[in-house]
C-alpha cells in the first residue's frame, strides 16, 4: 500500500485518523456550524482556523473511542464561538463608551484630510485595530492580547480593515 492510499482509507472504529484526514472531511461541516452559530461568514472563516488550530494544539487528546471527530471538532468550535460572543459584547461596550465620550476624537488628526475623513468612515472595530497595529506600532501577537482575540484574527481583521481604508481612499481620490 503507497502512502497516498494510505493517508486516504478510512479508519476502522476506533482507530485513529490522521490529523489532515479530519481536517479535510470536516472543514466545512465545522464552518457551515459556526456560520450558522455566528450569522457572519467572515467570522465563521475566523473562528473555524481558531478551532482548527485549537484541535491541532491538543489532537494528541483526541479519542476516537469517545467520539466521533466531528463531535469532537464542533466542542471545540462551540467554545470558540461562545469566546467571539463574549470579546464582541466587550468590544462593542467599550466602542460605545467611547463614542459617548469622545463623540469628536481627532483620530486622524495631522493626516492628509482624505485619509482622515476615509478613517473616519471604518467601523470603531477597525479604527481600533489599525491604530493598535499601525499608529501604536504594536507588535501583531501583542494586538491581538489587547482585543481578546487569536493572532490569526486580528491578523484578517487587521487585513479587511486596510482593504476598507484602501477602497475608501480609492473613493474619495475618485
Amino acid at each position: 500500500m503507497n502512502a497516498a492510499t494510505q493517508t486516504l482509507r478510512l479508519p476502522r472504529a476506533g482507530e485513529r485518523p490522521s490529523f489532515d484526514a479530519v481536517v479535510a472531511e470536516q472543514l466545512d461541516a465545522v464552518y457551515r456550524y459556526l456560520v450558522y452559530l455566528t450569522g457572519d461568514r467572515a467570522a465563521a472563516e475566523d473562528l473555524a482556523a481558531e478551532t482548527f488550530e485549537k484541535a491541532f494544539r491538543s489532537w494528541r487528546r483526541f479519542d476516537p473511542r469517545r467520539g466521533a471527530p466531528r463531535t469532537w471538532l464542533c466542542s471545540i468550535a462551540r467554545g470558540v464561538a461562545v469566546d467571539w460572543f463574549r470579546a464582541e459584547t466587550r468590544r462593542r461596550r467599550r466602542e460605545e463608551q467611547f463614542a459617548r465620550d469622545e463623540p469628536a476624537a481627532d483620530f486622524g488628526d495631522g493626516l492628509p484630510g482624505p485619509l482622515e475623513a476615509a478613517l473616519r468612515e471604518l467601523a470603531p472595530g477597525e479604527r481600533e485595530v489599525i491604530a493598535l497595529r499601525i499608529l501604536l506600532d504594536l507588535d501583531g501577537p501583542s494586538v491581538a492580547r489587547v482585543l481578546g482575540i487569536s493572532n490569526t484574527a486580528c491578523s484578517t481583521r487587521l487585513s479587511r480593515a486596510l482593504k476598507r481604508l484602501e477602497e475608501l481612499t480609492d473613493d474619495v481620490d475618485r
